[in-house]
């Protein structure tokens, strides 16, 4: 199924829903089903029963089956958080298993010039004292201040990068100046079993905030894929 439905995120960000499995619901309790020889045709209320006994009790293998696709637009240190959640496949070529490439493209700047872009954030937020990874949701005493320097030094490393093109150096090289708040895109698959366990990591109290929004939108575009699931993990994640 198309969609090309879109949800912004942050101040240049957005999460476009692309495509998806059909009726992922059904596919999912068909799966589940198959255990006994059984097969649906449309969604019952027993098998909206049976969604949430699956979510509830972990049993996650029947949402393997769907796949649904995005195209993201987000800063590059967003993304290496995200890259950890890829679906790989396998396949046989006759020569023995091998590995291909899992449901992730993302814009190269080995062939393309990057734009202007970058993530400015609207706040900048005190460092946790008990959390080494995490910020919490207060500002810096010096806020302007530190805006200021952010935005010097990404102004800094985008001219060093035109110029360094400018001098004729390759892309694959000069590209490695930018900071990692420059957003790049990419277009990502993965199956709802992913996708409800990016869902739950993402949004957690401990993820960092710019990736918990991009969660909540992903999360909003699966409602639209498998509703009864979706209200499945929410129940049970209440």
């Amino acid at each position: 199924m198309n969609y090309e439905e879109k949800i912004d995120v942050l101040d240049k960000g957005f999460v476009t829903l692309v495509e998806s499995t059909p009726n992922a619901d059904l596919l999912s309790v068909n799966a589940a089903r198959v255990s006994f020889g059984k097969k649906k045709t449309k969604i019952t209320k027993g098998d909206e029963k049976l969604i949430q006994y699956l979510i509830k009790h972990h049993h996650d293998s029947p949402f393997r089956h769907s796949h649904i696709t995005f195209r993201i637009k987000a800063p590059e240190f967003i993304m290496r958080q995200w890259y950890k959640h890829v679906v790989g496949i396998s396949y046989s070529d006759g020569k023995g298993m091998r590995e291909i490439d899992h449901g992730w493209n993302e814009i190269s700047g080995r062939y393309v010039e990057y734009e202007d872009e970058f993530y400015y954030p609207e706040k900048f937020r005190k460092q946790s004292e008990d959390n080494k990874q995490a910020t919490i949701n207060e500002s810096i005493d010096k806020e302007d201040e530190a805006r200021e320097v952010f935005k010097k030094s990404v102004k800094s490393s985008y001219e060093s990068y035109k110029n360094l093109l400018e001098m004729g150096v390759g892309k694959e090289i000069a590209r490695s100046v930018l900071p990692l708040n420059f957003y790049t895109e990419v277009v990502w698959t993965a199956s709802l079993q992913a996708l409800l366990n990016f869902i739950t990591l993402r949004s957690h109290e401990g993820s960092q905030y710019e990736i918990s929004l991009y969660a909540e939108a992903i999360k909003e575009l699966v409602r639209k894929v498998a509703p009864v699931t979706l209200k499945a993990w929410e129940d049970a994640n209440r």
